[in-house]
């Protein structure tokens, strides 16, 4: 990757994480920390990976995102917002009454969401069938799903990832936060996953695992993905090394931050420290 993109994913990121935390921040309270840990790859997505239109959210011919861990939907509208597919005011409306934003993504709702989710485990087989009625449809859109390895805990992901292997749906991509907590503590202590990468590949896709915090390593690994796909016709899997709470020195790396409470002077204090301060 080019210096200078990687310094305008950088720069993308930093903006997306203040605005998370903004939004929050006004509310009072939120899922901070499973936010916070993917939005590196949401700059990475939106700032220079898929097809979208904001101007037409619903283009036929744009890539799909389905976020599983529909909880991490405010960073999402932040990322939306910075691509202008609404305007940024709406953040702090963020999960108050008559909200175009709810705290889980609602895709009759928020324009630029794709899929309505939160019920943790749901998302990727919805992935696996808008990849499916893509190829019914001839499109040659792609899918990406971004799961939790906290809710990778649920039978219907490895149901879905059976399904995605056996019907060889090489233009879904998706990726696990791996921040290693869940709302009750570490994943090891609540149910261990083991190697993600491997069982990934044991259902038959192409795994990779990068730091999920680094831009570069995340936009490389999804070109091998697409190269992937094109060749072995396998759905690719990249598993994201991350930090619950990153960049929020008040809660990062804590299991309590999944969902918590957040006065407005301590959100502000945070993005201060990103440099974003007085700027959003």
């Amino acid at each position: 990757m080019r210096a200078d993109d990687r310094s305008r994913l950088e720069e993308a990121a930093r903006e997306i994480r203040a605005l998370t935390l903004d939004a929050i921040g006004f509310l009072g309270v939120g899922h901070v920390g499973g936010a916070l840990s993917v939005v590196e790859l949401l700059a990475v997505l939106y700032h220079q990976v898929m097809r979208v239109d904001p101007a037409d959210p619903r283009w036929e011919g744009r890539d799909r995102l389905v976020l599983s861990k529909g909880h991490a939907g405010p960073a999402l509208y932040a990322a939306l917002a910075t691509r202008g597919f609404f305007p940024r005011e709406w953040l702090h409306t963020l999960n108050k009454g008559g909200t175009r934003l709810p705290s889980h993504c609602d895709r009759n709702r928020t324009p630029g969401v794709d899929m309505t989710t939160g019920s943790l485990g749901q998302g990727l087989s919805a992935a696996v069938g808008i990849a499916l009625a893509n190829r019914l449809d001839g499109r040659s859109n792609m899918v990406y799903a971004v799961l939790g390895d906290g809710e990778s805990d649920e039978g219907q992901v490895w149901e879905a990832a059976m399904a995605a292997s056996q019907f060889r749906l090489s233009r879904l991509v998706a990726f696990t936060d791996c921040n290693k907590l869940q709302i009750d503590g570490p994943t090891a202590e609540v149910m261990d996953l083991g190697d993600l990468g491997a069982k990934w590949a044991a259902f038959g896709w192409y795994a990779q695992r990068v730091d999920g915090h680094d831009v570069a390593a995340i936009a490389e690994a999804v070109g091998r993905a697409a190269a992937e796909g094109a060749s072995s016709g396998r759905p690719s899997m990249i598993v994201l090394d991350t930090v619950k709470g990153k960049g929020a020195s008040f809660c990062e790396g804590q299991a309590s931050s999944h969902n918590m409470n957040l006065d407005y002077e301590t959100a502000k204090k945070a993005i201060a420290e990103l440099g974003f301060g007085g700027r959003i």
